[in-house]
């Protein structure tokens, strides 16, 4: 946000000044990317000595948490180790009246919490949850972001501070909506890590075979396959997990045995498969076998 001065003779336009508390990894990343941009930046870390580097390209270090929350107008950002570190390191600080942004991660229920906290001490609260890591921050052409949720006032009146480091994207109004957009993310990201795994623990004993060329491979198959997520949101919308199917939950299932049989084969253990394999089996034995994957979800449910 610019701000803008309006004298008798002139027109001066400063920019939002900006609070960073926490100066890690992903804080200093956040803290250079600002200062890049010419934005007026307070810093504060747990070691100060953290800061040092900063201080020569522009920023002011604040020497207590209270006087860095107090020291500007702007946004205070939290980019702290946990949820439980932004109860000690504001303990006692004044909020009143603050617009605080909360990008240390944390789970919706915690992120709902400090929206409440927030509320109590009188403070403006926004959630975040940063879809990166530090090397993209700053670096827009890498496609990092940071998903935001809670005030959505309070998200449009910094969006452009906000957008500095990385994209923004407004999730929802409900605090906890970042963090359940971001831990579902990357849980979707834990799984084909998996896959990726036992793909190359497939190979791996085929000493004359171009791992760099699988590689290339595999990107290409598994980007590919990402757009398959589009068609499971459309059936859990409409109900119908059976709409445009193509390979079904019976086909699937009957092509298990031979994944199975390939890692025996190959001396590789199967565990990174065999979880996901067992709920197929089961929506299948439930007579659900010409259906997609979307009937699934009901199974990890837990009533």
């Amino acid at each position: 946000m610019r701000t803008t001065l309006i004298g008798m003779d002139t027109e001066t336009a400063y920019e939002t000044p900006v609070t960073l508390l926490g100066l890690g990894d992903m804080g200093t990343a956040l803290a250079r990317a600002w200062l890049a941009a010419g934005r007026p930046l307070t810093v504060w870390n747990r070691t100060p000595e953290k800061a040092g580097p900063l201080v020569e390209e522009g920023a002011r270090v604040a020497a207590t948490q209270a006087e860095a929350v107090a020291s500007t107008d702007g946004p205070v950002i939290l980019c702290l180790l946990d949820d439980a570190s932004v109860d000690e390191v504001l303990d006692g600080v004044d909020l009143n009246g603050k617009d605080v942004v909360n990008l240390t991660t944390s789970t919706p229920a915690q992120a709902r919490q400090r929206a409440r906290w927030a509320e109590k001490r009188g403070a403006r609260f926004l959630d975040g949850g940063i879809m990166a890591v530090p090397p993209m921050i700053g670096h827009p052409e890498t496609g990092g972001y940071v998903l935001y949720s809670g005030d959505l006032a309070l998200f449009e009146r910094h969006r452009e501070l906000l957008e500095v480091p990385a994209g923004a994207k407004f999730v929802g109004e409900d605090p906890g909506h970042a963090a359940l957009h971001d831990i579902a993310l990357l849980s979707a990201m834990t799984g084909m890590f998996a896959g990726i795994t036992h793909a190359f623990a497939l190979m791996d004993q085929e000493k004359d075979l171009d791992r760099s060329r699988f590689a290339a491979l595999l990107a290409e198959w598994l980007g590919a396959m990402a757009g398959s997520a589009h068609g499971i949101a459309a059936q859990l919308a409409s109900g119908d997990y059976t709409e445009g199917v193509t390979s079904n939950l019976a086909m699937m299932t009957a092509a298990n045995d031979t994944f199975l049989v390939t890692a025996e084969d190959q001396s590789v253990d199967p565990r990174l498969l065999t979880p996901y394999m067992e709920l197929m089996s089961r929506r299948v034995a439930q007579g659900h076998g010409d259906e997609g994957l979307a009937g699934m979800v009901s199974l990890l449910r837990i009533e």
